[in-house]
């Protein structure tokens, strides 16, 4: 199981909202010791969307799942000395606040250096620690628009929002990932680091296809017209009889033969590599996919290897066989929610379900961290 993987490493969160808190869920479900530090208020994902019958969001407290929640003041000097003895029993900090928020409160690099020579300290930022942009406010969607990502997400008149908040959860891992290696070198050279992550760096770290195409004159990709951004019949998303849709995937000639065979449309087996967009063929096989209903196709496609699938909604997603067998959900019907775990199984078992977050007093996160009372007495 990699649940003991962390067995004694201590993590301090002092993130909020979604990135910084799933980086140390990841790192949590790995078998690390997580004490998120919050203001006396909470964390602002405390009462996100909508809030359960004791008053926080259920998107709170998943995303804090497997986690120890204790609430600190940073503005006294009480609590700051609180603080400095959890960084000095830290292996990781993880924090998300602006670029010199953090410093202003007394905790600079170099203090916190001094305070733990051989922390992993990552900073988690929209735009990174340096930059012209880097004391600029935004969210998932705002990174997204500055890196290209939406220009090319969409149809040919609108770029479309994502969803789930991509960069959120993709700077959550790249926040993990890197923390990981550090441990790695940490445990070679005793060595602490200073990690930089940011989303919007996130986002543009995958645009690696686009900028290929952006530099060749005359390649550069656009909504609806390339083998990727909706120019191709053979990779296109349609909508069915009962207004539905499903998605195929048929890149591959051999799996586009078997689309063709399957649906008796012979003459268009030879079809697939017309010049994009394939307007035309597109729009017959959308009139052939409004023709049945997504049950219909479904059933008809079940045993062709074609990478046919039809666009689930998440009540059908939980309720499928190879879901419900891969037990990668957590099933919580006192909270009416599904906990999706750590997608890995290793030596052929499957993750184990997540504790639910606790809130603890500030002793006994101390204790429970073998704190001395270095900076005060407790």
């Amino acid at each position: 199981m990699l649940g003991d993987c962390l067995d004694g490493i201590k993590v301090l969160d002092l993130s909020q909202y979604l990135p910084g808190p799933f980086a140390t869920q990841l790192l949590a479900d790995l078998g690390a010791d997580v004490i998120k530090v919050e203001p006396p208020a909470g964390d602002p994902m405390r009462r996100f969307i909508f809030c359960d019958d004791d008053g926080e969001s259920p998107f709170y407290k998943q995303v804090n799942a497997g986690k120890q929640v204790a609430l600190l003041n940073l503005k006294t000097e009480d609590d700051k000395q609180i603080l400095a003895e959890l960084v000095s029993a830290a292996d990781v900090l993880l924090e998300s606040y602006r670029p010199g928020v953090l410093e202003r409160l007394g905790f600079s690099r170099q203090r916190l250096q001094e305070l733990n020579p051989g922390l992993i300290h990552c900073a988690l930022s929209g735009f990174g620690q340096t930059g012209p942009c880097q004391q600029r406010a935004g969210h998932d969607l705002t990174y997204l628009a500055m890196s290209g990502m939406l220009n090319l997400t969409g149809t040919p008149e609108t770029p479309i929002m994502p969803f789930p908040p991509i960069c959120d959860y993709a700077a959550g891992k790249q926040a993990s990932t890197a923390i990981l290696a550090a441990l790695l070198r940490r445990g070679r050279t005793n060595q602490g680091a200073f990690i930089d992550v940011s989303l919007f760096e996130m986002a543009l770290s995958w645009q690696s296809f686009s900028l290929i195409a952006a530099g060749r004159p005359g390649h550069e990709f656009a909504r609806g017209q390339d083998l990727l951004t909706g120019g191709a019949a053979c990779y296109q998303i349609y909508p069915t009889a009962d207004r539905r849709f499903v998605a195929l995937g048929a890149i591959e000639d051999k799996f586009w033969q078997a689309f063709c065979a399957t649906i008796d449309r012979p003459e268009w087996s030879t079809r697939q590599h017309e010049p994009l967009p394939q307007t035309e063929l597109i729009a017959e096989v959308r009139e052939l996919f409004a023709s049945a209903t997504q049950k219909e196709w479904q059933a008809r496609f079940t045993e062709v290897d074609c990478c046919f699938e039809p666009i689930l909604n998440h009540t059908e997603v939980v309720n499928h066989p190879h879901v419900q067998q891969r037990q990668l959900l957590q099933s919580l019907p006192a909270e009416q929610r599904y906990d999706a775990l750590f997608p890995v199984w290793v030596d052929d078992q499957p993750p184990s379900p997540r504790r639910p977050l606790q809130q603890v007093s500030t002793e006994q996160a101390l204790e429970g961290w073998g704190c001395r009372g270095r900076f005060g007495q407790r």
